[in-house]
């Protein structure tokens, strides 16, 4: 799906989701969303791809927004939370001297901090990679929730200087993971919560503008250079 730009008061917001299972009615009703595909790669592909003939077209968007679900292990199901900041957990050339997390000979620190403008609504960290987190691999994550595709889109969108805000619903993380439906089991319900949490959004968005992100997005002169190994060999 190409996505369609929703606009409120002189602004333009591109609402971004991984996969149709999560895009239910009450969302539906509300928006026409860019469905990139599940993973990190396809993520970034379909988002730079849009931005790109966006910007092209003279039409990028002031916002996006990364609607969708994940998993915990310690935060309440079928709730929404804000993204506070995100880390890509595959990332790891420790090998070669950097610190877990941190790509190699890039400007991006380990965990980049996003946007959590909506009061009210909780907030929590998050961590993007490739796998389905499960049981005891929760272990191994230092972030309260785990997805698949947001540090990925955060990355496009930096790319682009877009701001990024994410919201995410909590599917799954309490027990292990069986079959596909211990994941879509609660998505009418996340459905539902997004959808609340995405009215609220347009509200804060109409009263105050981008102002109202209570975080400047990042850019690239804002970031500092992550340390690296004094060689590489």
């Amino acid at each position: 799906m190409n996505g369609r730009l929703e606009r409120r008061e002189g602004l333009t917001v591109l609402p971004v989701m991984a996969a149709p299972a999560e895009y239910g009615a009450h969302l539906k009703a509300r928006i026409d969303p860019l469905i990139t595909g599940v993973g990190p790669v396809e993520a970034a592909v379909s988002l730079a791809t849009a931005l790109a003939r966006m910007d092209g077209q003279g039409d990028r968007p002031d916002l996006i927004v990364s609607l969708g679900s994940c998993g915990s292990r310690t935060l309440e199901h079928a709730a929404v939370y804000q993204v506070t900041s995100v880390g890509y957990r595959d990332m790891d050339a420790s090998a070669l001297g950097f610190p877990k997390g941190v790509t190699p000979l890039s400007d991006l620190p380990a965990v980049l901090p996003l946007p959590c403008p909506i009061p009210g609504l909780p907030t929590a960290s998050l961590s993007t990679g490739a796998n389905v987190v499960s049981g005891a691999a929760y272990d191994a994550i230092d972030a309260d929730m785990v997805d698949m595709e947001t540090w990925a889109l955060a990355r496009a969108a930096h790319t682009f200087d877009v701001p990024l805000v994410a919201l995410r619903g909590v599917s799954d993380g309490r027990t292990e993971l069986k079959a596909l439906e211990d994941w879509t089991g609660t998505l009418h319900l996340i459905d539902e919560h997004l959808a609340t949490a995405w009215d609220r959004l347009m509200d804060v968005l109409e009263a105050g503008g981008l102002v109202a992100l209570d975080r400047t997005p990042f850019a690239r002169k804002d970031i500092s250079q992550p340390a690296s190994p004094e060689t590489i060999a």
